[in-house]
């Protein structure tokens, strides 16, 4: 059991009822949604991990990267 303000089961109830399900239908599936999410401070570790691999590759050209790429696959 869960409990919710009248005023936001009467949101869920309409939005049931707009898309044609059940309130249980509707609220499994945002629970999945919200279960599925990217936790904000493993997404955030991930991009400091990767901005520090690019500090520490040096300058290069994409341009140039992109050229020895297709070169090599010819």
């Amino acid at each position: 059991m869960v409990s919710f303000a009248d005023e936001l089961l009467a949101e869920i109830d309409a939005e049931a009822k707009r898309r044609s399900t059940s309130r249980s239908a509707l609220l499994a599936a945002a629970a999945r949604r919200e279960l599925a999410r990217r936790d904000n401070d493993l997404v955030a570790a991930a991009i400091e991990r990767s901005e520090q691999r690019f500090r520490d590759s040096g300058a290069f050209e994409a341009a140039d990267l992109v050229r020895a790429d297709r070169d090599v696959r010819r």
